[in-house]
């Protein structure tokens, strides 16, 4: 087993994990943000010592790619790179849609087997970043923009159980009028969770160019026009 830092700052929760021996033995979370740039640095602090003062070696660093939030993303891969060049080790990019079903699939024993499962991160709007897998995490539909109306995952629904959740569910569940259509409430993209993610990829030597790489945004930023002061 590996010893892998983990970083999530794709929503507005900041959290830091590091596992060893397939556990999960540190962990910081902030859900007050969106305050990456304040809080971020001061976790990783924290996890390298604890790292350190426990002897450990650090095998990689794995951060959320996106979609999400295109700053807190841009931190995350930054801070991520800065560790990788300092401590010459490894970068593991875990899809942020994939990290927030994790806790689904590990936790939620009532989906049915031929279930759906749609993690949603708010786009704003009536805009969700979406992504359908099947209970294998199997991609059946892949990731888009979705603006969603209670027509948007009807072929899916017409054909089974389909369960929803990420902090863009809840407002699609007032227009998605469907008897197979269920919310999970509480998914939140986590670096704890990013263990069996993380993994995998090492296990597949799935790694990064530390100086090459760059979050997946799946639309460009805008800036928007400062207001006036006066």
């Amino acid at each position: 087993m590996s010893c892998i830092l983990s970083i999530d700052t794709s929503t507005n929760v900041c959290s830091v994990a590091v596992s060893h021996d397939g556990c999960c033995v540190f962990d910081k979370e902030e859900h007050s943000g969106p305050n990456h740039a304040e809080k971020l640095g001061t976790f990783v602090d924290e996890a390298l010592s604890f790292i350190d003062d426990n002897n450990l070696h650090l095998d990689a660093v794995a951060v959320s790619g996106g979609p999400g939030s295109y700053t807190g993303l841009r931190i995350g891969v930054s801070m991520a790179k800065g560790i990788c060049y300092g401590r010459n080790t490894k970068l593991l990019a875990i899809p942020t849609l994939e990290l927030l079903s994790v806790p689904v699939l590990l936790h939620h024993e009532e989906i049915e087997e031929n279930a759906l499962i749609v993690p949603m991160i708010d786009a704003r709007r009536m805009e969700v970043y979406a992504q359908v897998f099947d209970r294998s995490l199997k991609t059946i539909r892949p990731i888009h923009a979705d603006i969603v109306d209670e027509n948007t995952y009807q072929e899916y629904l017409d054909k089974g159980p389909v369960y929803f959740f990420g902090n863009g569910a809840e407002k699609c569940m007032k227009v998605i009028n469907h008897p197979n259509a269920h919310l999970i409430t509480g998914i939140e993209a986590l670096a704890k969770n990013m263990l069996p993610l993380a993994e995998k990829r090492i296990a597949e030597e799935k790694f990064e160019d530390v100086a090459y790489y760059v979050p997946f945004y799946l639309k460009d930023f805008v800036a928007k026009e400062a207001k006036p002061l006066l």
